[in-house]
This record gives structure tokens, C-alpha cells and sequence, in this order.
């Protein structure tokens, strides 16, 4: 008898206990989220900066291929690369499909491992939502959405064809697609607040509408036909003198109206069509945003297929985030932080510099963005130079597990110097004390000015005593970082640098000192003295063109 009071004392404590503890666990994850103890972005100067675990935190991120993260035993393979490559952040997909193969029944176990190998090599996530589009097209929807158009329809061509792209148009498309998303944050959320491995989400991938400028299915012919949203207009009015060149003109052709439907308001034309297109795309983008921060406000951004030479829309990804559509997103879809740029053009410093726009209205504030995507193929000084020039928050060439020689390739060692350089770089973000020069075959010297001295930078090969080669020359650059009025760290590949005095008062600059030298756990640790032969006798500055180095100079003025 006493053994059977004894046990169901047992049972009914345990229960209890295992009541408390389920209620415990149900409230820890129910309580408001303090967005600053999670990533999250924070302004410094003219900029934004994402912190992570309480800290700045620079991105020197590699991009895995799109099918990799779709296979355990692949992504096992590949964790030893992205460490030898001097990487502390991997951009990794995550597929709809995968975590929802069955409506409303979800499985998290690809989730969880990417975070649990990521956590054990010490690397931080960026997580690619493939929604609703990748590339435009709906390759990464479930099937079972796939095989029933009628209740989740897609795009059509102007003659009626349908397309592999769910329309924006619908509002089941768009709220399955937000459920799945909440889902997702919630999970990570319960599996990753902590830790924090997961700093950043993208909506979608290269969102836009191909082969033609607007979708034509019945709901988008309805809403292009339909009266301007309220919710546009109210912005354009309030952000008049503030719009782009190509918004403000294609408004003002029209005569500023501020009513009517697209094409009385914008006039006809492929303009219009991927005017109104990036409108719906933005609202869409917003819905799913707001949807997963509701669970957890993680920053979220989207990011931008550009534009080759010549291209009209639907020829590229018409109405996605694109710099000429920069005011439409910004009012549509308040919810995503940033835009970014996918870069795989030669013109990369053109490109960047489209993204860096002030904002607000002082001017003071630029757009801060990432640059999760390029070719990886690129020289990394591309890095070196939107870090200083546009004080970037990362750079990510895309199919990094897919280099050669991860140890020893270009990725590994420009990061290498990057990561050294990243305390100092983050003090420096957003305070103006930092600039970056490219440098090849079509822009072969460069002048700098950064405080009271010009950086005239030269390509390598430019220089009078290299040696003379045939064809293009290899892109070369770096960042300047000013520490004080004098005193300043160049880093970089392939640079012959000689300096001016900003003063217009016949001065001459002159070294004091040059050293090489590196950064160990922040602290400068200098190498040889460089005032000799290698400085040309104090005349100039060379970084040499086989490896990435950083030197000090420290600069004085004489008459």
C-alpha cells in the first residue's frame, strides 16, 4: 500500500514538474524580444552596423552554391574550406520545399544541422529564404502548390501564357508563403536566440518579373488598371524634392498627378509596367518580412539581379530591388532594412556606389547594405574597397566551397588581411576616416584625398619600374584608413602610392616612417622598416602585387 502512495506521489510530482517546465520553456518564448540583445542593426556616423552578440560585427561571408545546403553529407564536406578560407560567415539557402513538404507539416532538421556545424567552426549564418521566388522563377515552392495552380495561380505573359512564377498578385501565394517564413523565425528563434549563429535573412532571391515587363494574369490586368495606391502617392508627395532622377521625371512628365491608375499617373511604357510591378513586388516582400519578424526580428533584406547594358525590363528581373526603383521599395516595403546588390559585372565600383545614397532627411544617413553575392571569380580587392568606401557590412563571393586551394587561394588570402583589419575597420565605419581605390586596365591612378593629405595611387604595372606586360591588367586596389592627422594604414595588392598635401600653400609631403606589418588580436604589430630602397628613398609607398599586406606610414609636411 505504501509503495502505491509512494508511487503516485511520483507520478503526480513528476507531471507537475514537467507542467512547469513545458510552461517555463512556452513563456521564455513568449516574452517580448529585446531587439538590441539580438542581431540587429545600430548606427554609427553615416552609417548602419550589424551587431551580433552585443558587438560590431564585419561579414567576410562566402556564398555556398544553390543546391549545397540541400544535403547533409555535402555540407559536411565543405565546413573545413570555408575555415581555411579565413571566412566568418556563411550565406546558406534555405528552401521552402524542404522545411514544408507537406501544407501546415513542417521539418527543421536541415535547419538545425546547418546551425549546429556552423556553431562548431565558429561561423555565423546569413539564411536565404527561397520563397515564393529564386531567380524570378517559383523552382523552390512545394509541390504541393506547384500542382495546383487554381488555388495558387502564377504570372502570365502578355499573350496569355502561363509562367514557372507564382503571381504577386494573390493573396494565398503571399500568405502561405508568410506562414512558412514564421514558422522558420519562430524555430530559429527557440533554437538560436542565444547563440545567435543566424545574424541576417534575405526575402526571396532576385526578385523581378521575366520575360516581360509586368505580369499580365487577371488580377495584375485588374490592379494595373485600378487607381495608384493611396499609400504610394502619400509618399510621393511627402518625398518630392527627396525622389530619384527616374521616378521624379517619369512623375513630372505627367504633371505630378496624384490620382489616377498607373499608366495616368506615370504615363504608358515599360517604365510604368515595371513601376507598378515593384510596387506589388515590395508590398509582397514586406508582408513576408513583417510575418517572420513578428516571431523574430531578425534584420531581413532583399537583394537585386542588375542590369546588363542595353536590357529593358523583363529582359532582366523587371521591379525588383534596383537602384533606379530604390523610392519604390523604401515606401512599399518598410520592413526590409536594406537592399543589395548581386555583383558580377567588371563595373563593380559603379554599381556599388548606386546603393550608397543618403537617406533621410538631413543627408547624413546613407543606405547601409551587404553585398551577399558575387562572382568568385572577382578580385577580393573589391572588398577591400566597398568595406572603406561605402562601409559595407559584408562581402560574399558566391559557390565558395567550389575554390580551389582553400588555404591558398585569393579568397583566403585577402581575407586573411581582412580579418586582421576588422577591429579597426569597424572603429572607423561610418566616421568618414576611411576610403578604398580600385584599379585595372581602364582606371590605372586614382588621387585620394583623406584629411589634410592626396593619395595618388598607382597601378603596379603603371608604375615606371615594373615590368612592362601585354593585355589587361589584374584589378589591384585597397583601403586607406586615416588614425590621425598623420598617421595612416594602406592595405591592399598591387599599389605604388605617393602623397600631396591637401594645403594649397607649397608644401611638400614627405614620410616620416613606413612600416609593414600586421594586426595580432587588434594590436599593430610592425615588421621591417621601409624608409630605404623599398620606399624609393622616401618617395613612395609600395604594396606589392603578389599577396595582400598592409604598412603604416606616417606622413609630415616640409617647405
Amino acid at each position: 500500500m505504501k509503495g502505491l502512495i509512494w508511487d503516485k506521489t511520483f507520478l503526480i510530482f513528476n507531471t507537475c514538474f514537467s507542467i512547469i517546465l513545458v510552461n517555463s520553456i512556452f513563456a521564455q518564448y513568449n516574452e517580448p524580444i529585446n531587439r538590441n540583445d539580438i542581431p540587429h542593426l545600430k548606427r554609427q556616423g553615416t552609417t548602419m552596423q550589424l551587431i551580433v552578440n552585443g558587438n560590431p560585427y564585419l561579414m567576410l561571408a562566402g556564398e555556398t552554391g544553390n543546391s549545397s545546403a540541400s544535403d547533409l553529407s555535402y555540407m559536411d564536406k565543405i565546413w573545413k574550406k570555408i575555415v581555411a578560407e579565413h571566412l566568418n560567415t556563411l550565406v546558406v539557402p534555405i528552401y521552402w520545399e524542404l522545411i514544408e513538404p507537406k501544407e501546415g507539416e513542417f521539418d527543421f532538421t536541415l535547419v538545425d544541422s546547418i546551425i549546429t556545424a556552423a556553431r562548431q567552426n565558429h561561423i555565423k549564418l546569413v539564411f536565404l529564404w527561397f520563397g515564393t521566388w529564386k531567380n524570378s522563377m517559383s523552382c523552390y515552392v512545394p509541390l504541393w502548390i506547384k500542382t495546383n495552380e487554381e488555388r495558387f495561380p502564377r504570372a502570365r505573359e502578355k499573350n496569355g501564357r502561363t509562367e514557372e512564377i507564382l503571381t504577386a498578385f494573390n493573396k494565398t501565394n503571399r500568405d502561405a508563403d508568410a506562414y512558412a517564413l514564421s514558422h522558420l523565425m519562430k524555430h530559429i528563434r527557440r533554437f538560436d536566440e542565444k547563440e545567435q549563429t543566424v545574424v541576417l535573412v534575405q526575402i526571396e532571391n532576385e526578385i523581378g518579373m521575366i520575360p516581360t515587363a509586368r505580369d499580365y494574369c487577371e488580377e495584375a490586368d485588374k490592379a494595373f488598371n485600378s487607381m495608384v495606391p493611396i499609400k504610394f502617392i502619400n509618399y510621393l508627395k511627402t518625398n518630392k524634392e527627396k525622389l530619384n532622377s527616374y521616378l521624379y521625371d517619369l512623375w513630372q512628365i505627367n504633371g505630378f498627378k496624384t490620382k489616377g491608375n498607373w499608366k495616368e499617373v506615370f504615363g504608358k511604357g515599360l517604365a510604368t509596367e515595371e513601376i507598378f510591378m515593384a510596387w506589388n513586388y515590395a508590398r509582397y516582400a514586406n508582408y513576408v518580412a513583417e510575418s517572420g519578424k513578428k516571431e523574430y526580428p531578425l534584420p531581413m533584406y532583399v537583394n537585386a539581379a542588375l542590369i546588363r547594358p542595353g536590357y529593358k525590363p523583363g529582359m532582366y528581373p523587371s521591379g525588383g530591388p534596383l537602384p533606379h526603383l530604390m523610392d519604390i521599395w523604401k515606401a512599399g516595403a518598410p520592413a526590409i532594412d536594406f537592399l543589395a546588390p548581386d555583383v558580377y559585372f567588371q563595373t563593380f565600383a559603379e554599381w556599388v556606389s548606386k546603393y550608397d545614397v543618403p537617406v533621410g532627411k538631413s543627408g547624413q544617413m546613407y543606405n547601409q547594405f551587404f553585398i551577399p553575392e558575387v562572382g568568385n571569380n572577382q578580385s577580393v580587392v573589391n572588398a577591400y574597397y566597398a568595406i572603406a568606401q561605402h562601409n559595407i557590412m559584408g562581402y560574399s563571393p558566391f559557390s565558395i566551397e567550389s575554390l580551389a586551394d582553400p588555404s591558398d587561394n585569393q579568397v583566403s588570402k585577402g581575407y586573411k588581411v581582412l580579418k586582421e583589419l576588422t577591429p579597426l575597420i569597424l572603429a572607423n565605419q561610418g566616421k568618414g576616416t576611411m576610403r578604398g581605390v580600385i584599379l585595372d586596365s581602364s582606371s590605372q591612378v586614382a588621387k585620394i584625398k583623406l584629411g589634410d593629405f592626396i593619395f595618388v595611387c598607382h597601378h603596379e604595372y603603371s608604375w615606371q619600374y615594373a615590368p612592362k606586360t601585354e593585355g589587361k591588367n589584374p584589378r589591384y586596389g585597397g583601403m586607406i584608413i586615416m588614425v590621425s592627422p598623420t598617421e595612416y594604414y594602406i592595405a591592399g595588392r598591387g599599389l605604388v602610392v605617393t602623397f600631396e598635401t591637401a594645403a594649397n600653400d607649397g608644401s611638400i609631403a614627405g614620410i616620416g616612417s613606413l612600416d609593414e606589418g600586421k594586426f595580432v588580436d587588434g594590436k599593430w604589430m610592425p615588421g621591417l622598416r621601409m624608409n630605404g630602397d623599398q620606399s624609393n628613398q622616401g618617395r613612395q609607398m609600395d604594396l606589392p602585387g603578389d599577396t595582400y599586406s598592409i604598412q603604416k606610414v606616417v606622413l609630415y609636411n616640409y617647405k
